[in-house]
């Protein structure tokens, strides 16, 4: 098991209040423990941001790398758009 170290946090009361609702509801067995979740939920939370951010940087790069598409028909773009968006079933 890791090393443990006591931090001392401070929370506005209507989460204090939240926490310990879900302590007294037998959700957590302690006020650490809730915190501890909400740490691990954030480091995968920030472990996901750094993963998406790390496939859009790739996408734009291999994007740039393909070259230019060249010059755009914006008015054959709009009416494929539509030719699409009529063409599909309503429900």
């Amino acid at each position: 098991m890791a090393e443990i170290e006591r931090l001392t946090i401070v929370v506005p009361e209507p989460m204090a209040a939240k926490i310990r609702a879900a302590v007294a509801a037998g959700e957590y067995a302690s006020t650490s423990e809730v915190v501890r979740d909400a740490v691990r939920l954030w480091n995968d939370r920030r472990e996901f941001r750094r993963e998406e951010i790390a496939a859009l940087r790739k996408a734009w790069d291999e994007g740039r790398a393909s070259g230019n598409a060249g010059p755009l028909d914006m008015k054959a773009l709009i009416d494929e758009a539509r030719h699409e968006k009529s063409a599909q079933p309503r429900g």
